[in-house]
């Protein structure tokens, strides 16, 4: 977890916000995921979400659950995830952080996955369908490894429900910018009340997701949070061609990037 925290704090100590992209593994292929993970670390960003397909898929919007069932449908799996995260690790600064459901988690042995992700050389965990209540079990294993364990905040949280989940999160909280599915929206981000909530709670940082997919989107979430969340958008600026994907995720998150050096917190 120190490499991603290390970034965020080297970017505040700059006076800019810090940006995470989100990929879905194996699309357009495995290895346009590694190649991409190796582009935007050069780039700069703090950190990358890795997204583990999922046949059935909770929060994801029509964007990311295509690209996960064509990720599956090309025969991308959990082993290989992992294996091309261990070969590409060494190479890359930036965090990496697993979105995974809670079903593969469970599926593929608890801790013992946890401990497997560790090792393979991620450094935190999004388990978007983990309830609150059933998430101490995943904090003490990521707690062992030093692994961060980031759980979701809707805007329309109470301050009890606030509470009880940012009290279960290591490393950061990721803040959800609207209710409902993931997906590149027009509608800002709703940030203004959700992010000052969950300051009240914790002094975690806090990352801002959902709907964010351009430039004007990250410069509203950094002034008040610490990153942005990129997913929906990139993962299709990505489709098409597998051996370019890393070039065109380049081209479409430069901007988003020159977007977290305004920052007014």
């Amino acid at each position: 977890m120190q490499r991603m925290m290390q970034r965020l704090q080297q970017d505040r100590a700059a006076g800019r916000g810090s940006l995470m992209p989100f990929l879905t593994a194996g699309s357009p292929s495995i290895e346009a995921t590694v190649a991409t993970i190796v582009t935007l670390d050069g780039l700069g960003v703090a950190a990358i979400e890795i997204g583990f397909p999922f046949s059935d898929p909770i929060a994801d919007g029509p964007v990311i659950a295509a690209s996960m069932d064509r990720a599956l449908r090309s025969g991308t799996t959990v082993a290989a995830i992992v294996d091309a995260i261990r070969d590409v690790r060494p190479r890359v600064g930036c965090g990496l952080i697993a979105m995974v459901s809670m079903s593969i988690v469970h599926r593929h042995g608890g801790a013992e996955f946890i401990a497997a992700l560790h090792d393979a050389g991620f450094d935190a965990l999004i388990v978007p369908d983990m309830d609150v209540d059933d998430a101490d079990l995943i904090t003490q294993a990521v707690e062992q490894r030093g692994m961060g364990l980031a759980l979701l905040v809707a805007p329309t949280s109470s301050p009890e429900r606030i509470r009880a989940i940012t009290r279960r999160c290591r490393g950061f909280v990721y803040a959800l910018a609207r209710a409902g599915l993931t997906g590149a929206s027009d509608a800002p981000p709703d940030v203004e009340g959700t992010v000052p909530a969950i300051r009240a709670e914790t002094e975690l940082p806090i990352a801002v997701g959902f709907g964010i997919s351009t430039p004007a989107h990250v410069r509203m979430v950094i002034q008040h949070a610490d990153a942005a969340i990129v997913g929906s958008a990139l993962v299709r600026a990505m489709d098409g061609e597998p051996d370019s994907a890393h070039e065109r995720a380049q081209a479409f998150i430069g901007p988003m990037l020159e977007a977290c050096r305004v920052t007014a917190r």
